[in-house]
């Protein structure tokens, strides 16, 4: 399988990489297809010089199935020559681990409580789901209606 994916040259702790085409069994900075552009990440978000991508070659390459890796695809989304993906969303993440555990023993316990209540609901809140449906109903069926004269109308045309 193709990849768009970064591969890393540089020194220590000054990485630059490389956008590349190389097939996915082959190592990091291994042997790639081709090089369709450049990712310097110690650069300011506002240079032009941080990211140099070949758009055509690109473009090109998606179309022949490459798959960019999460991060290539998240350049190209700011680059816009793909859509952006979306964003992952962990709120836990900045919470420490043993705050987290915490946490989640108390949303355990918290249902068991809430469970009796929660019972009694169900029952009245069963007339008011029906009362939707039945206005729902009538909604769906005029579409229904209109539209079909209006395909047996070019049935009638092409004859």
């Amino acid at each position: 399988m193709l990849k768009l994916r970064l591969s890393r040259g540089g020194t220590k702790k000054r990485p630059v990489y490389k956008v590349v085409v190389a097939d996915s069994r082959f190592a990091r900075d291994g042997r790639f297809i081709e090089k369709v552009g450049f990712f310097n990440p110690l650069l300011p978000k506002e240079k032009k010089e941080r990211v140099g991508l070949e758009a055509e070659r690109i473009k090109y390459w998606l179309g022949q199935g490459a798959q960019p890796t999460t991060r290539v695809a998240r350049i190209l989304g700011e680059n816009e020559l793909m859509p952006m993906p979306a964003n992952g969303n962990n709120p836990n993440k900045a919470v420490p681990k043993k705050e987290r555990n915490k946490k989640e023993e108390d949303n355990k316990e918290a249902p068991k409580a809430e469970a009796a209540p929660a019972e009694a609901a169900p029952a009245e809140a069963a007339p008011k789901e029906e009362a939707p449906k039945a206005e729902a109903a009538p909604k769906e069926e005029a579409p229904k209606a209109e539209a079909a004269p209006a395909e047996a109308a070019p049935a009638e045309e092409k004859k």
